[in-house]
């Protein structure tokens, strides 16, 4: 059968330091996060690494409810705005000038549950996860806008709803991390858990809030799409996709042994068959998240662990 090879993500925790292990995600990493901000907001657009991904930081500025003037249009107005009443009357175009929105409230839903414990590069996708949502807190105090949390191991959940407090965050931060490294030793996982969850998430938004769903989204099926639609349809949403290398297309020909919850398996790449169904079942799955987003409004964004979260969201 050849030599066995171990892929990467199957670690032993206890034989790696307790900081930047790439295992779980720290609380002195989760807090560094807020040393990118300030570079994050010097620029002003963010870079996209999806087609169907938008700018980041339109969650944090949403358009006002209130209208504060008409003045003549102007270039690069939006032209949803424009009063076609006064345009007729003047004959030239007029457009309707809204107050910013303040005390935005931004909500994360963070997955780690089992099936984020996976990485065959820098780290496991949940620290990479978690490293987002701890970039999105810093980002939502500094713009003054209230950051919520829902965090979610595969059967449990941890609200925190949205506040613009430091200390809170730092609660919410410490919390992450806790989870973050209990979730390597868990093996459950419940298709109805994590419904509840997505439902406690809806449950909780209030007026037109801007939403993360952090996860990996390979296994997710119609059932959890009919959740998100509804929160699409209350909020503005981000489906924020942690993704690693190894699931986009087969490791080089050879036969790689995995294991999860004390089952071991042995995966063949010599097969051409196999890797390009292997590279398919990606693809498919990249195309119906962005179909989703086409269908539903929201916006794609695809992270993966060698790009890191500052790489993949990154200032032009």
């Amino acid at each position: 059968m050849g030599k066995l090879k171990k892929i990467k993500a199957l670690f032993k925790t206890n034989t790696v330091s307790d900081k930047g292990n790439g295992l779980y995600a720290s609380l002195d990493e989760l807090m560094d996060m807020r040393k990118y901000v300030r570079l994050m907001q010097t620029k002003r657009k963010l870079k996209s690494y999806s087609q169907q991904a938008g700018d980041i930081k339109s969650a944090f500025k949403g358009r006002g409810i209130e209208m504060e003037e008409i003045r003549e249009y102007a270039f690069g107005d939006d032209i949803r705005d424009i009063d076609w009443r006064v345009t007729a009357r003047k004959e030239t175009p007029y457009t309707k000038i809204y107050a910013e929105e303040r005390d935005h409230e931004i909500l994360v839903w963070l997955d780690l549950s089992p099936i984020m414990a996976f990485g065959s590069t820098v780290e496991l996708k949940s620290v990479t996860a978690a490293k987002t949502a701890a970039l999105l807190g810093w980002l939502s105090l500094n713009n003054a806008d209230r950051f919520g949390c829902l965090i979610f191991d595969g059967k449990n959940n941890w609200l925190y709803k949205a506040k613009n407090d430091r200390a809170y965050l730092a609660a919410i931060l410490k919390k992450i991390a806790e989870v973050s490294k209990q979730s390597l030793h868990n093996t459950e996982m419940s298709a109805e858990d994590k419904m509840r969850s997505l439902k406690l998430l809806q449950a909780n938004i209030k007026g037109k809030a801007s939403v993360f769903v952090i996860s990996s989204f390979s296994e997710w099926n119609d059932e959890y799409d009919a959740i998100l639609a509804a929160i699409a349809k209350k909020s503005r949403m981000f489906l924020t996709n942690i993704y690693d290398k190894l699931e986009v297309q087969a490791p080089k020909s050879g036969q790689y042994m995995a294991e999860f919850a004390g089952e071991k398996i042995v995966l063949d790449s010599n097969n051409k068959k196999y890797r390009k169904a292997y590279a398919d079942y990606f693809a498919a799955k990249k195309l119906q998240r962005e179909k989703f987003c086409r269908a539903f409004n929201c916006k794609l964004v695809d992270i993966t662990q060698e790009s890191n979260v500052i790489g993949a969201l990154k200032l032009l």
